[in-house]
C-alpha cells in the first residue's frame, strides 16, 4: 500500500460514507412494495386465523365501520386521500376557507406560539353556594371560561348575579344555557358594559329544545336577542350533542348541525340581520368522542362544510369561520368503573384539540353518577391544562393535517354528512324532518347499528364489558336533576345495557355465579376460561373455576361453563357436561363455537357472539330480575 493510500482527505474532500445524495429515500435499503404485495401477506395471514372466503379487495376485511356509510381501512397511501397531489389547495392553511385545517391562524400576542384554546368548565349544582364556590376554584386553576346551566334543577336564574358576583367580566367570557330566561338574565347582567371578555354565548337553541322536547319551537325573535348581545358574543348555539346523546354517528351529528345552522341563518336574516351578522351570531357545539381520528376528521370536516354553506350565502371569508365548542361525550361516560372516564375524556380531550376546536370542555370522570365533587372538576380542568402546558398540543397547528388517513376520512365524513343534510333540507329543513320522524327514524338505525357492535363487544367498553371490576366500590354523588327535556329524542349511553345487567346482579341477596369447569391442563384452558369468566363477569356475575365437575356442588350456582380446547371437547367434552348435570347443572354452556357441536350444552360463548343475549339468558336462568335492581336503586336514592 502506498503513501498515498493512506493519506487524509484534505480539507475539501468530502470521505466516501459521508457522501449525501441529491434525494434521500427513506425506504432506499429496502426492496420495493407495492399494495398487492402487502394484500398478499394480509391473505395469508387471514387464512393462518381461520378465514378462507376473503373478500376482493382483502383489506375489506379488516375495516371497521366509524360513521353511518364511512369506514376506515387498514392502510392508507398518497392514492387513498383526495387531490393528494396538491393537498395544501384542497384543505387550504389555518385561519382561511375552506377552513378544514382550523378557524384561526394567528399566535397568542408576543409568545411566538398558538394560543391554545378556551377551557370552559359546565356547572349546573343548583345550590348557589355551591356553585360560586366550585366557579372561584376554576378560575383560578386554569379554567378561561365558564358554562353555566340556569332553570330548574340547575342553577336558578335569579341567582346568575350572586353566582358571578366575584368573576371579572372582563377577563372571563361566560355561556349560559336554559334558553330565553337564561339568556335574558345574562343580558341584564351585562347591561350596558363595553368591556366585556369576547367569546360569551346567550346560548338559544330552539331547535336543539323542539328535538330533545318534541315540542315545535318559534324563532322568530332570535334576531331581536341578536342585536341586543355584546359585542363578540354569540347568540345562538347550534348543540349537535342533542343528536349524539340521541344515538347518532359523526355523520348525523354533522349534518343535523348544519341544518340547524342554516334554519337559524334563515330566521336571523329573516328578522333584519345581514348575512355576515347572522354567521357571526352562531357558535356549534359538538360532541368529542374517545375516538379519536373520527373527532379530529369531523371537526374538520364541519368547518369545511359551514364554510361551504357561506360560500353559497355570500358570506364574507371571515364570517364564515365556524367557531366550535366541543364538550366530552355523554353517550362514552360510564357509571361503572368511572374512573376510565378519565381516560375517554383525556383522549377526546386531545382529539377535540387536534382537530382545531375554539372552545373545549371535559366532563367530570362521575358525571354519569351526579353532581361532580371538586376532585372531579379538578381532573377535568387539569386534563386540558396537561395537554396545551405540558404536552404543548397547542403549538402546532391542525398537526393531522397532510395524513392520508385523517384527510381522507375528513372527506369520507363530510360527503356523507353533506348527503344527510341536503335530505333534511329536501324535506323542509330540520323543523320539519323532526316533526315527520325523519331524524328519529335516523338516528335510531345509527343507534342500532352501534348497539349490535356493543352487544357483541366489538365495540368495547373497558370496565363494563371487558375487564369488569366486580369488586369496584363507586364513589358516591349527590343526585344531579334530569335537565334534559323528555318527549323528543332519546338519551343513550354505550354502556347502559350492561349497566343494567351489573345493577340486577348486584341487587342480589348474594353475588350470582357461574362456575367454569376447566379441561386439560392450565396452559390449554385458560384463554377460553378467561375469556368466559370476562363475559360473564361483564353481567355482574361470579366466575369460580375448577377441574372439570369437582368444584361445581360447593358454588350453589346451576349454570356451568366448560373452558377448554377444541380436543378436549371432542374427547371429554360430552362427559362432563353429563357429569355437571348429574352434580346439580341445569344450564351447561361452552366456550367455543356453536359448530363444535357438543352433546348436553345448552349454549356456547365465543368472541363475536351477541354478550348481552348471553347475559340476559344466564341472568334468567339463575332467576335474576329487572325488579332486583330498580328495588336496589331505590334504595340508593332514599339513603343518599
Amino acid at each position: 500500500m502506498s503513501a498515498t493510500d493512506t493519506a487524509t482527505p484534505g480539507e475539501d474532500e468530502v470521505p466516501t460514507e459521508h457522501a449525501v445524495p441529491d434525494q434521500l429515500s427513506l425506504a432506499g435499503g429496502f426492496p420495493p412494495v407495492d399494495r398487492d404485495r402487502w394484500r398478499e401477506l394480509v391473505a395469508g395471514v387471514l387464512r393462518k386465523a381461520g378465514r378462507e372466503d376473503l373478500p376482493d379487495p382483502v383489506e375489506d376485511a379488516l375495516r371497521r365501520t366509524v360513521a353511518t356509510g364511512v369506514s376506515v381501512s387498514p392502510l392508507y397511501t398518497a392514492d387513498d386521500a383526495d387531490d393528494a397531489g396538491d393537498l395544501p389547495a384542497a384543505v387550504g392553511v389555518p385561519g382561511l376557507p375552506p377552513f378544514v385545517r382550523g378557524a384561526r391562524a394567528g399566535a397568542a400576542p408576543d409568545s411566538g406560539v398558538p394560543a391554545g384554546w378556551d377551557v370552559r368548565q359546565r356547572h349546573a349544582h343548583p345550590d348557589v353556594a355551591a356553585t360560586r364556590e366550585a366557579v372561584a376554584a376554576d378560575l383560578e386553576n386554569g379554567v378561561t371560561s365558564l358554562w353555566l346551566v340556569l332553570g330548574e334543577g340547575a342553577v336558578p336564574v335569579e341567582s346568575l348575579p350572586d353566582v358571578l358576583t366575584d368573576v371579572y367580566l372582563d377577563l372571563a367570557p361566560v355561556a349560559v344555557s336554559g334558553g330565553l330566561p337564561a339568556a335574558e338574565a345574562l343580558l341584564a347582567l351585562a347591561g350596558d358594559r363595553t368591556d366585556l371578555a369576547p367569546g360569551g354565548s346567550l346560548g338559544l337553541d330552539p331547535l336543539g329544545v323542539h328535538a330533545a322536547s318534541g315540542e315545535e319551537q318559534d324563532l322568530a325573535g332570535l334576531a331581536d336577542v341578536a342585536r341586543r348581545a355584546p359585542t363578540g358574543w354569540r347568540t345562538v348555539v347550534v348543540d349537535a350533542t342533542v343528536y349524539a346523546d340521541a344515538g347518532a354517528t359523526a355523520v348525523e351529528e354533522l349534518g343535523c348541525s348544519l341544518a340547524a345552522g342554516v334554519a337559524y341563518l334563515r330566521a336571523l336574516t329573516d328578522g333584519g340581520l345581514s348575512v355576515d351578522e347572522a354567521f357571526t351570531a352562531l357558535e356549534f357545539r359538538y360532541s368529542a368522542s374517545a375516538d379519536q381520528f373520527t373527532t379530529i376528521a369531523a371537526l374538520r370536516a364541519a368547518r369545511r362544510l359551514w364554510d361551504r354553506v357561506g360560500e353559497v350565502s355570500g358570506a364574507s371569508d371571515g364570517a364564515r369561520a365556524q367557531r366550535q365548542h366541543a364538550v366530552t361525550s355523554s353517550v362514552m361516560t360510564t357509571r361503572r368503573d368511572p374512573w376510565v372516564n378519565m381516560l375517554r375524556t383525556t383522549v377526546a380531550c386531545f382529539a377535540a384539540g387536534v382537530g382545531g376546536a375554539d372552545v373545549v370542555t371535559v366532563q367530570p370522570f362521575d358525571a354519569a353518577l351526579g353532581l361532580p365533587d371538586a376532585f372531579s372538576r379538578r381532573i377535568a380542568r387539569n386534563t386540558q391544562s396537561l395537554l396545551v402546558e405540558e404536552g404543548h398540543l397547542a403549538r402546532v397547528l391542525d398537526p393531522a393535517g397532510g395524513s392520508w388517513y385523517v384527510e381522507s376520512l375528513t372527506e369520507d365524513l363530510a360527503q356523507a354528512a353533506w348527503a344527510w343534510f341536503t335530505e333534511i333540507e329536501r324535506a323542509g329543513g330540520l323543523a320539519a324532518a323532526l316533526s315527520s320522524g325523519l331524524v328519529s327514524d335516523r338516528l335510531a338505525a345509527a343507534w342500532d347499528a352501534r348497539a349490535q357492535r356493543l352487544a357483541t363487544r366489538s365495540d368495547a367498553i373497558t370496565g363494563v364489558s371487558e375487564f369488569p371490576n366486580l369488586a369496584e366500590k363507586q364513589p358516591a354523588r349527590q343526585p344531579a336533576a334530569d335537565l334534559h327535556p323528555t318527549g323528543g329524542l332519546p338519551r343513550v349511553r354505550a354502556a347502559q345495557e350492561y349497566e343494567a345487567l351489573r345493577d340486577r346482579a348486584d341487587a342480589a341477596p348474594s353475588r350470582p355465579q357461574v362456575y367454569l369447569a376447566t379441561l386439560g391442563p392450565i396452559a390449554r384452558h385458560t384463554a377460553r376460561a378467561s375469556f368466559a369468566g370476562n363475559l360473564f363477569q361483564a353481567g355482574g356475575l361470579a366466575t369460580p373455576a375448577g377441574d372439570g365437575a369437582s368444584g361445581f356442588a360447593g358454588t350453589g350456582t346451576t349454570v356451568a361453563c366448560i373452558c377448554g380446547t377444541d380436543g378436549d371437547y371432542a374427547e371429554s367434552g360430552a362427559a362432563l357436561a353429563a357429569e355437571l348435570r348429574a352434580a346439580g347443572a341445569e344450564s351447561v354452556w361452552l366456550a367455543g363455537k356453536p359448530s363444535l357441536g357438543v352433546d348436553g350444552v345448552d349454549g356456547y360463548v365465543y368472541a363475536g357472539c351477541d354478550a348481552l343475549d348471553v347475559l340476559r339468558t344466564v341472568h334468567d336462568q339463575l332467576g335474576l330480575t329487572a325488579g332486583m335492581a330498580i328495588s336496589a336503586a331505590s334504595s340508593e336514592e332514599e339513603r343518599a
